[in-house]
């Protein structure tokens, strides 16, 4: 028991990166819009994150390289590396910037669930004051740049985060029967079909790649460690796709109550199961927006480092620079409530197109038998990979048309 919990690292905080406001928030209309009829969704988005988290883990454990390190070595071709790597720093770097008020956001309407208001009226500038708390904690577990100390705050975060939700879906009573025809009886209700691509966009996310193959090589060195890490990258993205079904399961039980965000689902508990639930899920909110707003610098920092050929140690300057830059602009923006709507849709539509790039760079290097011998991917592992690349292609083109506003 000491050695398995001894090698479990990163596979909790890439589930701590995906299970963040926005997967939050997408659960929670998932479930009161659609009831159980879209659990399957989930599923094949567990499948698909752990097939993809297992190939960005075996990559950096064997070629103790981040993915974007093996990214600008291994595309020899100078103006279509270029290209790839000003996508990738667009989308993940911009794109991180632009949510991590989001995250930063989203833990705020959790604790103030617990707090009541934070604001503070200075003159005509009104500030609120927990975005900067959580700066703060954020700020001080990565400046300290102790891997170990990182991935036990983020341990223990995503325990705490689980345990709430979970604790939640079984306060509220669900009808066992309907979650099971949920998840074994794939439906598409009318209007449910951006809901669906929401699901799986929010689970399956390009940062968590990089996130992970970096990660990987802080903890483990050896080919020899591949079990490990697959034990990690299996448990922990089941254990994820499991809170956020507990999401879809809560917000379910509410039959048709008026809910928009998960600060409402928090709140709507109350009537119906007591103070006591309404803290659970907004303690296990609070953890979500707290780990992403920790999770989303650090992704931004590891994925600039690796495509410029800086050095990517956590107490390196350079490293430290890009995920300060990042959490504070999430500060700033999340406590004067100011939101820059072109800089998240072009976000939007950058991720739109790294998604399948990304996706398919990953199975593209994995099939490299001079980068991993005989650690490259099986047939299995290709059928896979592919079938997944196809979904995060219409994902990306979701992305980029709901941008432009056409769907």
């Amino acid at each position: 028991m000491k050695k398995f919990f001894k090698n479990i690292g990163p596979g909790p905080l890439v589930a701590a990166a995906f299970i963040g406001p926005g997967t939050v928030t997408i659960c929670t209309l998932a479930g009161a819009d659609f009831g159980y009829a879209l659990l399957w969704a989930m599923v094949l988005s567990i499948v698909a994150t752990v097939v993809l988290q297992e190939m960005a883990a075996r990559l950096g454990i064997i070629t103790q390289k981040g993915l974007s390190d093996v990214i600008r070595s291994e595309i020899k071709q100078p103006q279509i590396r270029a290209i790839v790597i000003l996508l990738i720093l667009s989308a993940i770097v911009i794109g991180n910037t632009a949510y991590e008020a989001g995250n930063i956001s989203g833990g705020v309407l959790g604790l103030e669930v617990l707090t009541g208001n934070t604001e503070i009226i200075l003159g005509a500038i009104s500030i609120h004051y927990l975005p900067i708390v959580i700066g703060l904690a954020a700020f001080t577990v990565l400046f300290i740049g102790s891997y170990k100390l990182l991935e036990r705050f983020l341990v223990a975060l995503v325990i705490l985060m689980s345990l709430a939700f979970i604790t939640t879906a079984f306060i509220v009573g669900p009808n066992i029967a309907e979650i099971f025809k949920g998840i074994a009886a794939p439906s598409i209700p009318e209007g449910s079909m951006l809901t669906i691509v929401g699901l799986i966009g929010t689970t399956v996310v390009p940062y968590n790649l990089f996130l992970h193959a970096s990660l990987v090589k802080e903890k483990w060195g050896n080919a020899s460690d591949l079990g490990f890490a697959r034990k990690d990258t299996l448990i922990a993205v089941i254990l994820g796709g499991i809170v956020s079904m507990s999401i879809i399961i809560c917000s379910a039980s509410l039959n048709g109550a008026d809910i928009n965000n998960a600060s409402d689902l928090a709140l709507a508990l109350e009537p119906l199961f007591g103070t006591n639930a309404t803290y659970i899920m907004a303690i296990g909110l609070g953890a979500a927006g707290i780990t992403s707003a920790i999770t989303a610098p650090l992704a931004a920092a590891y994925v600039a480092t690796g495509c410029l050929g800086w050095s990517s140690d956590l107490k390196s300057k350079r490293f430290r620079v890009v995920w300060i830059v990042v959490l504070l602009m999430g500060v700033l923006s999340a406590s004067s409530g100011v939101k820059s709507i072109e800089i998240i849709k072009f976000a939007q539509f950058a991720n739109g197109l790294v998604l399948p790039l990304v996706a398919g760079i990953l199975i593209w290097m994995m099939n490299n038998s001079s980068l991993l011998g005989r650690y490259k991917n099986s047939k299995l592992q290709n059928v896979l990979g592919i079938a997944i690349v196809i979904i995060t292609i219409l994902l990306g083109l979701k992305g980029v048309l709901s941008v432009f506003e056409l769907i």
